[in-house]
């Protein structure tokens, strides 16, 4: 059988079974094609760690309540080979695993997928003073003297707990200020309580998530909630702002533990954050239908959420390949190495499109140069190219100082350039430099630079990262075009244009 013959049935049968598979998926389970109107929709993955100590093993973990408008779609818990149980109290839902024995590590997750419908306010909630903590003579001294200070520039509890905030925050605070921070070990959050609670103002935290698409190993954050005498107002601990973020998923409200682990050692309770824009009703349908149709169901939304996280991004890869692939093979562009601009395009979705391109030129204008200098030293390739990979990492370094200092906060992102490509790269243009000369560096690096802008905008499209996330078969599809214009041998247009002249009639 011809080898044209034998790529075009496997480039057949890998496109009508991605295309069969995603047309099942749509019709049979309800995931859209098309992003349309969705809502963002949050997969929470919160993982119990711990290791064995002695006797039985209790863990308790406060499950969140739907407050400030959030809506749970569903949740999951993994119990491992524990035991488990959930008690419902009044305002309080714990979840509780237990278990006679541990002899190695064990990690529990629990999950939830949850949006927010309304931006509304958290509802009421008992007011209550606690109790003035038992300080040691300097220290109330020093916090006493905080609230009378607090207390003659405020107008009331809500600006008292801002100038607070705002004194706690401050690169040089008062000297009573900072002597009660250091003496609280520097936990501001029991330091700013005790000190509503001296005030005479009800004051609790609420805990919760900071949400960011993609965030694995996340913990909780704290808000301060205080009584202003008319209703309960909510500040951020850091800028002061009042109100319940858009990014915040409350967790738990008031005093007490999220977690609370009996009988090991070395707990610790983290999050993975995914976000997906999908209708509610097709996430809930895919999430019940997950288990019949497991075969068949090629998402990735049954893996853990952190590896949700990373498959993600992963996924856009051959997308951008399949750009590389057309630009070379069609249009006859000239890069430097087969998939470097993928990496680079990798990379500027995490800078973004100009301040990419900025921290891109500035670090190979100055490799090439280095590199120039290193080249009448007479090194090996080896030690050559170590040498430019440290050069590298230095410039990375120095434009991170320097964007921090200045108040670039976006140059600081110039930490997700592959260091090794960058380097290579830098080698490969210098090499070429003096075997081809400057306008082959450019031919090339710029060709590079066009390769990955344009993988760039093609992975920012709302509906290509929908594709690749919810019907990664179609990935198969994509082989099998790929697999077909690796047989193309015609001539590409650079050529044609470049040959224009031997077609005009004579």
């Amino acid at each position: 059988m011809a080898s044209k013959l034998k790529i075009g049935l496997v480039a057949a049968f890998l496109i009508i079974f991605g295309l069969g598979l995603t047309l099942y998926k749509a019709t049979r389970l309800g995931l859209p094609l098309l992003p349309g109107e969705s809502r963002e929709v949050w997969t929470i993955e919160s993982k119990i760690s711990f290791k064995p100590a002695s006797g039985p093993v209790e863990v308790d973990l406060k499950t969140p309540q739907a407050l400030g408008g959030w809506v749970m779609l569903d949740e999951h818990f993994a119990s491992s080979g524990f035991g488990f149980t959930v008690e419902n109290e009044v305002g309080r839902r714990e979840a509780r695993w237990t278990r006679q024995t541990l002899e190695h590590p064990t990690t529990l997750y629990y999950k939830i997928q949850a949006y927010r419908a309304n931006a509304d306010n958290l509802p009421d909630y008992p007011v209550q003073l606690e109790s003035p903590p038992r300080l040691q003579a300097d220290q109330l001294t020093a916090m006493e003297r905080l609230v009378e200070l607090l207390r003659e520039k405020s107008t009331g509890p809500e600006t008292l707990a801002r100038l607070l905030i705002q004194d706690l925050n401050r690169d040089e605070p008062d000297p009573d200020t900072a002597f009660l921070i250091d003496s609280y070990s520097g936990s501001t959050q029991q330091l700013m309580l005790d000190a509503m609670t001296f005030a005479g103002v009800p004051a609790h935290l609420v805990r919760g998530i900071q949400l960011e698409d993609g965030r694995r190993r996340q913990t909780l954050s704290a808000m301060l909630e205080i009584h202003d005498g008319k209703r309960w107002v909510l500040l951020d601990p850091v800028s002061g702002e009042a109100g319940l973020p858009d990014d915040f998923l409350v967790w738990q409200r008031g005093p007490g533990t999220v977690l609370r682990v009996v009988g090991a050692r070395d707990s610790r309770l983290e999050f993975a954050l995914v976000s997906n824009n999908l209708p509610a009703k097709a996430v809930v349908s895919m999430e019940q239908q997950s288990e019949q149709f497991a075969l068949l169901d090629f998402s990735i939304y049954a893996l853990p959420v952190e590896q949700q996280g990373i498959f993600k991004g992963l996924l856009l890869i051959p997308v951008a390949t399949f750009v590389v692939v057309l630009l070379r093979l069609l249009i006859g562009v000239k890069t430097s190495g087969t998939f470097m601009p993928v990496l680079i395009a990798l990379a500027f979705m995490q800078t973004t499109l100009w301040v990419g391109l900025a921290i891109f030129l500035v670090i190979v204008s100055v490799g090439l140069w280095i590199r120039s200098w290193l080249s009448h030293l007479n090194l090996l390739l080896v030690a050559r190219v170590s040498a430019v990979i440290i050069v590298v990492i230095l410039l990375m370094a120095t434009m991170a100082v320097i964007a921090y200092k200045t108040g670039i906060d976006q140059a600081l992102t110039v930490t997700f350039f592959p260091i090794i490509i960058l380097s290579w790269t830098v080698e490969r243009m210098s090499i070429l430099w003096e075997e081809e000369g400057g306008h082959e560096v450019l031919m090339q690096g710029g060709g590079s630079l066009l390769v990955a802008v344009l993988a760039y905008l093609v992975m920012s499209i709302p509906l290509v990262a929908h594709l690749t996330f919810n019907f990664p078969e179609l990935l198969f599809s994509l082989l099998g075009v790929v697999l077909l214009l690796g047989k193309y041998t015609g001539y590409r247009l650079s050529e044609l244009y470049r040959f224009r002249e031997m077609v005009k009639p004579q």
